[in-house]
């Protein structure tokens, strides 16, 4: 028998222990809830349009594009605002996203060589660029293979060979190249893709990718599943369906957005991303999918132009990084939400695997953070981070009209740099010139207003956090004069 004293010695520890426990439970909230309510391995979709600009779709405040699929998918899911790509053009994006690494850990900074544009008009020479992945690298298709997932890509790969030597089970469409070329035979067919071949004409490829995803579905509707599309559309060549390119020529053109073609081919994209909705309704799937849809960089400003954000595709102004993002997952989810946390397609990475519950090697630095917090709360907040890009190449204009791409020069949609947003602050610095050019993006979006000058501290405090990050990375910075540059050219 226990003396009072020293039961009401043991009544306390257990009250005190009991205690501690629930608020250990209660600092865990979200895992707990997120354990109790989840289904064992959903099925992941990711869609990732080609080139598809912030402001390209209705739900996003287009008033000429049409885009009832993507517009349903937001008001059933999770729209965010302050969505990024790693990236300004499609390899770097891509290769950032597939590994959940910042660029200086992989080495894919652009497409193809790193010295475009007229060498004259170039101060400093260049890294050396990587255009491809390594097979070494852990990618989302490894995370999830671990798991017991079926995994297909279907559509543009760009960052390798084959998508196969980077974890994925099956290929369709998937190689080295970075649009619908006249070699592989456009978006109409007759063409030839990897796995993907129609000999006979009158098939579309934005089609015929989602066909193939369809399929995919039905065979693997049993087991889990990731479900990788990237559509080689909006991407040029403009070669929409004439149907549409019909019907959209007697639509009224707004300010900045007027390509009938272009919109045939957002249209296109929009209607088979209904259809695959629609199939994964029909089987029963979508309480236990995920569909996240998003694009790889910003749109093609000459164009559509996607103010109020300034520039585009190539550049690192929000034109060319900020992009549209939605994730719906029925009764996980709360429908019609929008969430203005900032986040970047390295979080794709971290996200997957706390959802599936996959492990990723110790060995992979992993830049991005879990996004299920705000997926469960689309007000729960992230823990404070800064975002960063790091382009230490150059990129050409695709014109020589002057202010085409809204950057600094006709010559290049960007120069040598890096950039960092942290909150409401974005800092660009270019290696050139060693210039800095600081934006309030809560008041001034378009980035218009340079207030590096008037607010030195701030500009002083990213810059160094930027340099920190930059010496943790490993990221390589130009310094080395280029012998043919010219000014006076």
């Amino acid at each position: 028998m226990f003396s009072g004293n020293v039961f009401r010695q043991r009544q306390f520890c257990l009250v005190v222990g009991l205690v501690v426990f629930a608020i250990a439970l209660s600092n865990r909230h979200v895992s707990i809830a997120w354990s109790q309510e989840t289904i064992v391995n959903p099925n992941i979709v990711l869609i990732n349009a080609d080139d598809l600009g912030w402001m390209d779709l209705k739900c996003q405040g287009s008033k000429y594009y049409q885009t009832p699929n993507v517009d349903r998918l937001a008001s059933e899911g999770m729209r965010f605002t302050n969505a990024y790509a790693s990236a300004s053009n499609c390899a770097p994006s891509r290769a950032c996203m597939m590994t959940g690494q910042y660029g200086p850990r992989h080495g894919v900074f652009t497409v193809q060589n790193s010295d475009r544009g007229p060498a004259k008009a170039r101060k400093l020479i260049p890294v050396r660029n990587k255009t491809s992945i390594s097979e070494d690298h852990f990618t989302i298709a490894d995370l999830l293979n671990s798991v017991g997932y079926q995994t297909i890509s279907i559509g543009k790969w760009h960052i390798g060979k084959d998508p196969l030597l980077n974890g994925f089970d099956q290929n369709v469409a998937g190689e080295h190249i970075g649009h619908p070329g006249a070699k592989q035979g456009g978006y109409h067919s007759p063409f030839s893709y990897v796995n993907c071949v129609s000999e006979s004409k009158g098939e579309y490829l934005t089609d015929r990718l989602t066909d193939e995803a369809i399929k995919f579905v039905n065979d693997n509707q049993s087991k889990p599943f990731f479900l990788y599309l990237p559509f080689y559309a909006v991407h040029t060549p403009l070669q929409p369906r004439a149907d549409k390119k019909k019907r959209w020529k007697s639509i009224e053109a707004q300010p900045g957005q007027s390509n009938a073609s272009y919109a045939a081919m957002v249209e296109s994209m929009d209607e088979n991303v209904g259809r695959l909705l629609e199939s994964l309704d029909k089987l029963g799937l979508s309480e236990r999918t995920i569909v996240i849809f998003t694009s790889d960089n910003g749109g093609h400003w000459a164009i559509s132009r996607q103010a109020p954000l300034r520039a585009g595709k190539g550049s690192y102004f929000e034109g060319g990084i900020r992009v549209p993002m939605i994730v719906r997952w029925p009764g996980r989810i709360k429908p019609g939400t929008t969430c203005d946390e900032p986040v970047i397609n390295v979080d794709f990475m971290p996200t997957f695997a706390e959802i599936s519950g996959a492990k990723i090697p110790a060995k992979q630095t992993i830049d991005g953070v879990s996004l299920l917090p705000v997926l469960m709360d689309s007000k729960a907040g992230l823990k404070e981070r800064s975002l960063f890009w790091h382009f230490p190449v150059y990129l050409q204009s695709v014109s020589r009209a002057s202010g085409e791409f809204e950057t600094h020069d006709s010559r290049f949609r960007t120069r040598p740099g890096s950039a960092i947003r942290s909150g409401k602050w974005k800092l660009h610095e270019y290696f050139e010139d060693g210039r800095l050019e600081l934006y309030d993006l809560e008041s001034d979006i378009g980035e218009t207003e340079n207030v590096a000058s008037v607010r030195p501290e701030i500009a002083n405090r990213l810059h160094a956090e930027l340099e920190k990050w930059r010496d943790d990375a490993g990221a390589p910075v130009p310094t080395d004069l280029n012998p043919k540059y010219s000014p006076a050219k």
